[in-house]
């Protein structure tokens, strides 16, 4: 695959706040480092700090198996069985919820939520002189209750011995048990800048790429001036809860941020899935117009239009087409081939084929239609369907 980024050039790296949502920046992070993307910056508030500074270690391994290994128990001194029912949909009987809302409260205690295990785990995690040697400029966005004001911080120039403590001072949420850090005390930067461009455009820099996880925060808004490049890398599903410290979401969200990444990185299609559409739009059209006669005749018919030629490709072209392009939420803007792959993807979707992996339009065609041939497939197919796979009205492939 060609990338569409420039890899000419160097990016500066925004990583916006959103707690247990950061592993989706590991997995952005991974798909960037491997297509060879030069990152000069990084700025991050309260987890895009922390994940910033695996980034500036050039960590990755153990960026990764922290994030795919995380549990709540490694954040806030809590039980981790208790903090699961309390994120597990399945379980939410009256009274259960209630007894775990009661336990919640209790480990709150006075003060907050004790996050004597973060400390430890950025400890652990965080080496503060691999950091400091590092060519990248690394920047951290906090707010000091004491001083009353925004700090953004450039990492390399705290006093030695307080660079981790200033990466706990961004990453203190709302509910966390707030202690002193050398006489101030500090709050989440996500209060007053969750996703801190501003600061890697005052130091000058001309390309940024944002790492989106949409945490809770104040996102500022800032004035993009003539020059600067901005590109964003951002999920389009619920990535969970920013105190939902669960492994196994963890690890799906990694696998999302990388392929997202991908999709940004080589202009990826789709919405659904991840393909390289290499034909032109003509093609696509051809593809449409020469579908199965019975298929065409079986949609015209549902939709009570004309099926006698000539009159039938003119209804299919202009009222059909866009009648599909509308039920498939399509933008007015439509065109043969997002129409064609709108098709294609709520088909394969509909068929269960696996989404993490690159497709060409062809391959996930054939891995529908092979779905078919299994049995893999809903009871009925809708009919629009069979525009692409070949299927007479009424008869699915079999084995």
């Amino acid at each position: 695959m060609e990338p569409k980024l420039d890899l000419t050039k160097e990016y500066g790296l925004v990583l916006e706040g959103g707690g247990a949502k950061g592993a989706y920046q590991i997995g952005a992070w991974k798909a960037l480092k491997e297509a060879g993307v030069k990152i000069r910056g990084v700025s991050g508030t309260s987890v895009g700090a922390l994940n910033g500074a695996l980034i500036c270690m050039d960590d990755l391994e153990r960026a990764e198996n922290l994030w795919a290994n995380i549990s709540y128990s490694q954040i806030m001194d809590v039980d981790d069985e208790l903090m699961g029912r309390l994120f597990d949909k399945t379980q939410k009987t009256p009274e259960l919820w209630r007894e775990t809302l009661k336990e919640v409260f209790r480990m709150l205690g006075v003060g907050g939520m004790d996050i004597t295990p973060l400390r430890r785990l950025i400890e652990e995690n965080i080496d503060e002189e691999v950091i400091r040697s590092s060519p990248m400029d690394f920047y951290s966005c906090t707010y000091s209750l004491t001083d009353r004001k925004e700090l953004n911080v450039d990492m390399k120039t705290v006093p030695e011995g307080q660079m981790k403590d200033m990466l706990l001072a961004s990453a203190y949420l709302p509910g966390f048990k707030n202690e002193k850090l050398h006489g101030k005390t500090y709050v989440d930067g996500g209060a007053t800048n969750v996703l801190p461009m501003d600061v890697l455009l005052e130091h000058g820099y001309q390309d940024l790429i944002l790492l989106r996880i949409f945490g809770v925060g104040r996102e500022k808004r800032v004035s993009i001036p003539e020059g600067v490049s901005v590109t964003e890398i951002a999920p389009d599903v619920n990535l969970g809860s920013t105190l939902q410290f669960d492994a196994a979401r963890s690890r799906r969200n990694m696998r999302l941020g990388y392929y997202d990444a991908l999709r940004v990185i080589y202009g990826l299609q789709g919405k659904i899935y991840y393909v390289e559409q290499t034909q032109e739009e003509c093609y696509y059209l051809k593809q449409l117009i020469q579908a199965a006669p019975e298929a065409r005749s079986s949609l015209l018919e549902a939709y009570e239009l004309n099926q006698e030629p000539p009159q039938e490709l003119r209804e299919f072209l202009e009222v059909l087409l866009p009648l599909l392009a509308a039920e498939l939420k399509l933008p007015k803007d439509w065109t043969y081939s997002s129409l064609y792959l709108a098709i294609l993807e709520h088909t394969a979707r509909l068929c269960k084929v696996p989404r993490y992996r690159v497709y060409t339009v062809q391959e996930l065609l054939e891995e529908t239609r092979a779905r078919i041939r299994q049995g893999r497939l809903p009871e009925r197919l809708p009919d629009y369907a069979r525009l692409i796979l070949d299927l007479a009205p009424g008869h699915e492939e079999e084995g």
